[in-house]
C-alpha cells in the first residue's frame, strides 16, 4: 500500500511537471536533497539567472529508477542530490548527459566522474547521533559508542534508529562502510548483529537525526551534517564520527535527452559555485567541495575524520546483490 501511495505521488507530479512543459526554458529537476534546501538554491538560481525551476523531492530509489525509466523521454532535466554510487548506476544504464562544467577544475578528483556525467557539490559523512538524556536515562552504566563496534552492544536493543538502505542512500552508504573497512562475510556479520538491536529502519535518510533529536531513540546512524543542524537548533544531540567512516559526495547530472541542454548546464555551473555551496552549508551544515567555499560554523570539517578509502564503483556494483541479501537475511 506504501508501495502504491508513493507510485501514486510520483504519477501526479509528473502530471505537474508536463503542465508547466509550455515554458521551454523552465528548468525541471529532481531532487534528492531536503525539499528547504532545494526551494532556496532553485529560488537562488531563478533570481540570478532568470530562469524558472520546477522540482519533484523523493528519495533517492524512486529518482534514481525513474531517472533509468524515462532516459528515452526524460520528464525532467537533472538530478540533483544522492551518493555517487546513485549516479554511476544511473550513468551505466545511460541515463546521464555528459558536461565539464568550467568550475569542476576546482572541484577534488574524487568529487566527479572521468566521462563528467556527475559532479560532487557537498561532502557527506557518517556518524553516530547519541540523545544525550535519552542515552543517560536508559544507559546508566554504559558508555556512549566511539567507534562503530561500540553500537553492536546488546544493552541497546530497541533504541537505535537506522535508516532502510532498499530506500535510502544514506543508510546503503553505511552498509558499503561495514562492508569495505571488514570485508565481505565479516562485514554481514556485523551489519546482521547490529540490525538485531534496531528499532526501527525508516525509509528517509533524514529520519534518524530527527528521532534521535526528538528523544524517541538514545541512537542513530546518520550523515554528521543532518545531526548537526538539529544540534544547532537546539536539539539535544551529541555528534560522534567513529573512524574508519565513510565519506562521499552529494552529486548532481544532466539527464540524456533533456531538451533543456542549456538551462541544466547553467544549473550545474551554479551548484558548483561558491554562492550556492555557502547557502546549502548555511542551511544543512553540509561541508562544500568548492575549496572557496566556507562550510557553516558548527560543522565537523572533513580533516578531523577517519575516512576509508571508499570505493564507489564497487559499490554501486555490487548494490543489487547487496539489497537482495539484506531484503531477505535483515527482519
Amino acid at each position: 500500500m506504501k508501495l502504491l501511495k508513493g507510485f501514486a505521488l510520483l504519477l501526479a507530479s509528473t502530471v505537474l511537471l508536463a503542465g508547466c512543459s509550455k515554458k521551454t526554458d523552465e528548468l525541471k529537476i529532481y531532487s534528492i536533497i531536503h525539499e528547504e534546501e532545494t526551494q532556496a538554491l532553485t529560488d537562488l538560481f531563478t533570481k540570478k539567472t532568470g530562469i524558472p525551476v520546477s522540482f519533484l523531492r523523493a528519495s533517492t530509489g524512486e529518482l534514481v529508477n525513474r531517472v533509468i525509466a524515462e532516459k528515452d523521454s526524460p520528464q525532467a532535466d537533472v538530478l540533483l542530490g544522492g551518493a555517487t554510487s546513485y549516479h554511476i548506476q544511473a550513468d551505466k544504464a545511460g541515463a546521464l548527459e555528459s558536461y565539464e562544467s568550467p568550475l569542476a577544475k576546482k572541484v577534488p578528483s574524487y568529487a566527479r566522474s572521468e566521462n563528467n556525467t556527475w559532479t560532487g557539490f557537498c561532502v557527506l559523512t557518517l556518524g553516530i547521533g547519541v540523545n544525550s538524556a535519552r542515552f543517560q536515562q536508559k544507559f546508566p552504566n554504559e558508555k556512549v559508542p566511539a567507534t562503530w563496534e561500540d553500537l553492536v552492544n546488546p544493552a541497546f536493543k530497541g533504541e537505535i534508529v537506522l535508516t532502510n538502505p532498499v530506500a535510502s542512500s544514506t543508510a546503503y552508504l553505511f552498509v558499503q562502510d561495514q562492508l569495505q573497512r571488514l570485508g565481505w562475510e565479516n562485514g554481514w556479520n556485523y551489519l546482521l548483529a547490529l540490525s538485531e538491536l534496531v528499532g526501527q529502519f525508516p525509509d528517509s535518510g533524514s529520519a534518524p537525526a530527527k528521532l534521535v533529536g526528538t528523544g524517541e531513540y538514545a541512537l542513530g546512524v546518520s550523515y554528521l551534517h543532518a545531526l548537526a543542524k538539529y544540534n544547532a537548533e537546539g536539539f539535544d544531540i551529541t555528534l560522534v564520527a567513529p573512524p574508519q567512516s565513510v565519506g562521499d559526495v552529494d552529486c548532481i547530472s544532466i539527464l540524456k535527452n533533456t531538451k533543456n541542454l542549456d538551462a541544466a548546464k547553467k544549473f550545474v555551473d551554479f551548484m558548483l559555485s561558491k554562492e550556492a555551496q555557502e547557502l546549502m552549508s548555511s542551511i544543512d551544515f553540509t561541508i562544500p567541495v568548492n575549496p572557496e567555499a566556507k562550510p557553516a560554523a558548527g560543522s565537523i570539517p572533513v580533516s578531523q575524520i577517519d575516512l576509508i578509502d571508499y570505493d564507489a564503483a564497487l559499490a554501486s556494483s555490487q548494490k543489487e546483490e547487496v539489497l537482495k541479501k539484506w531484503s531477505s537475511e535483515v527482519k
